[in-house]
């Protein structure tokens, strides 16, 4: 009799378990979503963006590696340039079909598809579609007092570009996005004199190069 007790009061507390824990999943999906519909409205007020970047590249010992100056623009639906300076100059552009990228030193263009891997890459967040961001993401949030918004971005697919991405937010204007990637390397994209929703034109996003360069086409 007391066996059958024990084994009764086992089952129960093993049941009770199973139902907290269901019951932490679900409020923890509920969580997820309501991270990704907060941060799809943000970023869908986000007609256009233009900034100044610094970005530093830390490796997994946090020792800078690489710093890199440039501009970016983005317009929806899917146009975005970057542009970066010497000693690493590059331009990046997409039209929302193709990405090309020019290396003036390699005098060499790349034009790639814009496939699905190519589309999670972090700075299409901006000119990209971002109503659906937790089909791809899981999503969280927090808020660091009354002013900023941290977004962290873990993609669910294993071929993604990156393992997380966090965006930092002053005030609903983006300051601040971390990269991080399988080899635990640290890509931090820090922006100043941000202009949004502000006109811009699309010839902005077409790139210019000499007829001596090279072109390879990726898919394209």
């Amino acid at each position: 009799m007391m066996q059958s007790r024990m084994a009764s009061v086992v089952f129960v507390v093993f049941a009770m378990m199973l139902a907290i824990g269901a019951q932490a999943a679900e409020k923890g999906e509920q969580a997820q979503l309501e991270a990704a519909n907060d941060l799809s409205a943000l970023l869908r007020g986000y007609e256009s963006f233009q900034a100044k970047f610094i970005q530093i590249v830390v490796n997994e010992n946090g020792n800078q590696v690489q710093e890199t100056r440039g501009t970016l623009k983005a317009k929806r639906p899917g146009l975005f340039y970057w542009e970066s300076s010497a000693p690493l100059s590059q331009f990046i552009v997409s039209n929302g079909q193709t990405v090309e990228v020019y290396d003036p030193d390699l005098e060499q263009v790349t034009i790639h598809k814009l496939d699905e891997r190519v589309q999670t890459t972090p700075a299409l967040l901006l000119s990209g579609e971002v109503g659906n961001l937790e089909e791809t993401y899981r999503v969280s949030q927090r808020s660091i007092g009354d002013h900023t918004r941290e977004f962290t971005l873990e993609p669910k697919s294993p071929d993604s570009l990156f393992v997380s991405l966090r965006l930092t937010f002053w005030d609903g204007e983006l300051q601040e996005m971390r990269m991080k990637d399988s080899l635990a390397q640290m890509s931090i994209l820090s922006f100043d004199h941000i202009q949004l929703n502000e006109s811009l034109d699309n010839g902005v996003f077409s790139l210019e190069y000499p007829d001596s360069v090279d072109v390879i086409r990726d898919g394209a």
